[in-house]
């Protein structure tokens, strides 16, 4: 069963023609600009020639970087900005990403092999276990006002622009305003103070520390919701839809 397959990048022939390798757990792919037949060819002066080797395991790959002196990144699309950098000479570096996207630095261009690890293994929970259940890490309620302010301070990112810069609380003011036309700078900090809150970057009120100045709250927030998953790209229909219930 095949479990990782790997799409050249766009310069190695047509787009529309590209070659797909499709590997088996235990099963190694070599890449360069020279290979034995069976690997991917990339046909680039600024390729090693035997640029790196990727194999497949079960639900996950590992890259090996075999130039002497690129690094190469392994970009995670939906990440928003998640990647992982992988050595010159480091063997066998594990890749956990479903989609993945390496990025080939080559004599001034940046080529990208993608590599998709669809296969999905998932624990079964046993019925009938006792005891109380674990409690969620982050509790959030996706009907309220205070998501809504997160999922449009998360937005530009879960666009396809990890760097991109947060939107000011006036832009997050507009955004929401199709589904909450009440919004307001002053209502719009509050959420954003209740959000600091709630996910444990400032102490609550009912505590007596007042804990330390958060500086950069915004970008604390979003890197926390995005790391953590707590909002995903399906999420952001909620900047569509008038929430179902009105929580300030």
């Amino acid at each position: 069963m095949y479990s990782i397959i790997v799409v050249p990048p766009p310069t190695t022939e047509d787009e529309r023609t590209r070659t797909q390798f499709r590997l088996a757990p235990g099963e190694r792919l070599v890449f360069g600009r020279s290979v034995p037949e069976g690997g991917l060819l990339i046909g680039h002066d600024g390729v090693s020639r035997r640029a790196g080797e990727i194999t497949a395991h079960g639900t996950f790959w590992a890259l090996s970087n075999l130039s002497a002196h690129q690094t190469y990144v392994v970009e995670n699309p939906e990440g928003a900005g998640e990647h992982i950098k992988v050595a010159p000479g480091r063997l066998d570096a594990p890749v956990p990403f479903e989609f993945s996207r390496i990025v080939l630095p080559a004599a001034g261009d940046l080529l990208p092999v993608e590599v998709w690890a669809p296969r999905h293994d998932y624990l079964r929970a046993e019925d009938g276990t006792d005891g109380e259940p674990t409690a969620p890490a982050f509790s959030v309620d996706r009907t309220k006002r205070y998501f809504a302010v997160l999922a449009a301070l998360c937005e530009p990112r879960l666009r396809g622009a990890p760097h991109a810069p947060l939107p000011t609380v006036e832009q997050v003011v507009e955004r929401l305003r199709p589904g909450w036309p009440a919004a307001s700078r002053t209502s719009v900090q509050w959420n954003i103070d209740y959000l600091a809150v709630k996910l444990r970057l400032k102490p609550g009120p009912e505590t007596a520390e007042a804990g330390p100045r958060l500086n950069g709250k915004k970008e604390s927030l979003v890197s926390m919701a995005l790391r953590f998953d707590l909002v995903r790209e399906d999420d952001l229909v909620v900047l569509a839809a008038p929430p179902r219930r009105a929580t300030r």
